[in-house]
């Protein structure tokens, strides 16, 4: 139902920035809870940042600071801008989308899940 692409995956140095995109096909946007999850080699997929339906954002304590979620709802599109980069910060990050939950971090409450865009931050 709804499809979920990143983008903006890429080399960075340590301390740099690099921004994700995610679009989204479906129709009803809006109504869903939007997060972003990574996955590390040999580590399981971990909760990175949310924005809510209604804008209410949620982070991981090791990117509070660092990184800011946003989301605009007249493109179909969440955003995970990413500071301070930490080596650390490498992984394949995924955009995902829930319909309903009651803990927003719980990876297992999203409905839709993105391909993945590899980050690699060099140190």
């Amino acid at each position: 139902q709804e499809q979920l692409v990143e983008s903006g995956g890429g080399l960075v140095q340590a301390g740099g920035s690099l921004t994700l995109s995610c679009a989204a096909s479906g129709d009803a946007f809006s109504r869903y809870d939007m997060g972003w999850f990574r996955q590390a080699p040999g580590k399981e997929r971990q909760f990175v940042a949310a924005i809510s339906r209604r804008g209410i954002t949620y982070y991981a304590d090791s990117v509070k600071g660092r990184f800011t979620i946003s989301r605009d709802n007249a493109k179909n599109a969440v955003y995970l801008q990413m500071s301070s980069l930490k080596a650390e910060d490498t992984a394949v990050y995924y955009c995902a989308a829930r319909d309903s939950g009651r803990v927003i971090s719980e990876l297992k409450g999203y409905n839709y899940w993105g391909q993945g865009t590899q980050v690699t931050v060099s140190s």
